[in-house]
């Protein structure tokens, strides 16, 4: 049949629609009173910008089509960070630190999960030009914050750093090939694999690399980590920004995940990941990217997140439905006019019949304008 809709694509109906759109103005008005700055990047950019830095794993994700005004390659976005941080490189031109955020679809050319839509709706917030952890303690701040604003609980927050796995493959001087095959296998926390895969790995990273799927837990794991891990100087100061993170902010319900390396050839520092009870994958998503402005002119510090207004519109509680009053037709009365106009100034929803209409199938209408002498009054719809 014509008419259906791509796998995991699918129409946002009236009620969804609305709590995406409610859910979007709270996130970025909590953005905006500290300070994030509204972007809106297009929808689509040639390729090369797109995937700047980028990864391989947002190649894949990314539609490619080609400009029929150029014959170049372009890209539907899948991600918008990249776009964020071309803003701030190349359009800005800020000096000091820039904060930005945004809100949009994106579009995956796979779903991310078995439940997830191939059209998300991004919001995130990016904070460039701070090299420092304390940037990293505002991000995850900003995003707990959100999850305040919307009222939905994280159970926790995983910290981790891809610093540390990178500093133990350089120094057992893993070729490239087997580091991805670790990094795999690290992902999938495929112990037995990874023993195998580090046969050959010297010690002392070998027993580095094998114990880092252990390394889970609460804050005691930072103490664990800086007695069983070489004393290699980026993991030393890797291990002092998490436990910055955790110090700085003791109201968050922090853990700590060492093999957790989601967006590895991306991040360079801090990520992050946030969790609420009952789901099994990460709602939000972030972390530290230094450097990805280096293709548009500058190499700035950077860290951000992101989540999808889908999925936390699903998840979030519900909230008081909406509700509407059904009005008459107005047709030439000056007065029902007014008021009506005057409901609306207050924000209320009020719909107005059309001529001959007898009942509203849209809104939810709860209440109606009744003429009660010379008065028009609002009473309850009773129900039949």
């Amino acid at each position: 049949m014509n008419w259906l809709l791509p796998e995991y694509i699918a129409d946002a109906l009236p009620a969804e629609a609305a709590r995406i759109e409610q859910l979007r103005r709270v996130v970025l008005d909590h953005f905006r009173a500290r300070g994030f700055e509204f972007v809106m990047p297009p929808m689509l950019e040639f390729l090369e910008s797109l995937l700047t830095g980028a990864g391989q794993d947002l190649h894949l994700r990314t539609f490619k089509l080609v400009d029929q005004l150029s014959g170049r390659t372009m890209g539907v976005r899948a991600d918008i960070t990249p776009q964020a941080a071309r803003i701030d490189a190349h359009l800005l031109n800020h000096q000091g630190v820039t904060r930005l955020s945004y809100c949009g679809s994106v579009l995956h050319t796979l779903p991310a999960s078995i439940s997830a839509s191939r059209e998300p709706v991004q919001v995130g917030a990016e904070l460039y030009g701070y090299a420092g952890i304390g940037a990293d303690l505002d991000i995850i701040r900003l995003m707990a914050g959100a999850f305040d604003k919307i009222k939905l609980p994280v159970s926790r927050i995983d910290l981790g750093h891809v610093g540390i796995f990178r500093a133990l493959a350089e120094a057992a001087g893993l070729p490239q090939a087997a580091e991805e095959n670790v990094l795999n296998l690290l992902q999938a926390k495929d112990v037995p694999g990874l023993i195998e895969a580090c046969v050959d790995v010297p010690s002392p990273y070998r027993e580095a690399l094998q114990i880092l799927p252990q390394l889970y837990g609460g804050a005691e794991v930072l103490q664990r980590a800086a007695r069983e891990l070489p004393a290699l100087p980026a993991i030393g100061e890797a291990l002092d920004g998490l436990r910055h993170l955790i110090e700085g902010a003791p109201e968050l319900p922090f853990s700590i995940d060492l093999s957790d390396l989601r967006g590895y050839h991306y991040h360079n520092g801090v990520v992050f990941a946030a969790y609420c009870p009952g789901y099994p994958a990460a709602i939000a998503l972030g972390g530290r990217y230094d450097g990805a402005g280096k293709a548009f002119g500058r190499a700035r510090p950077a860290t951000g997140f992101s989540m999808d207004l889908r999925e936390v519109a699903r998840l979030a509680p519900a909230g008081k439905p909406s509700s509407a009053i059904l009005a008459p037709n107005a047709g030439h009365d000056e007065i029902l006019a007014a008021h009506i106009a005057a409901l609306r100034e207050q924000g209320e929803v009020v719909v107005e019949l059309l001529p001959g209409e007898t009942a509203c199938e849209g809104p939810l209408c709860d209440r109606k304008l009744a003429l009660v002498g010379e008065h028009w009054i609002i009473e309850a719809i009773q129900e039949d």
